[in-house]
This record gives C-alpha cells, structure tokens and sequence, in this order.
C-alpha cells in the first residue's frame, strides 16, 4: 500500500519499519518534509527524535493510518 508521512517537527526524524519479515526500511526525515513509501498492510512505522542528544523512539504508527490512495491526494490541502 501507498503511504505518506510528514515530519511535522523542528527536529531531524528518522523513520524505520522492522516488524515485517525479511524487509527492512529506514529513512532521514527532515523538519516538514514529506515522504511516500510503500509497505506491508501489516507495517508498523517507529519515529525517531533527535530533538534530544540521542535518537529517541517517539511514536509508533500503524501503516494502514498513513494510507493515502494517490499521490494527488498528499497534496491536496482539503484531503
């Protein structure tokens, strides 16, 4: 499935995915950048902080939360 996520924060973020079997994903985010990705319907998306002076878990999100059906619909201000 197709996925969007937004750095919503001041901080450096990285973005993992290490709950599906023989698939790894791993990406920098930057302050209010935007990333697609696609996934497993069963992925779980971990945010990492660096707003402290390690990299510190935030958040874990559930995929299907972040399921955008096109990528029109990641811009689209109304959506």
């Amino acid at each position: 499935m197709l996925c969007s996520y937004v750095n919503q924060t001041p901080f450096l973020e990285v973005v993992r995915i290490a709950n599906i079997k023989d698939w790894y994903f791993e990406k920098v985010v930057f302050p209010k950048q935007r990333i697609l990705f696609h996934c497993d319907f069963k992925a779980v998306l971990e945010v990492y902080s660096s707003e402290f002076s390690a990299a510190l878990l935030v958040d874990q999100i559930n995929c299907e939360l972040l399921r955008v059906e096109t990528t029109e619909e990641c811009f689209d201000p109304l959506a």
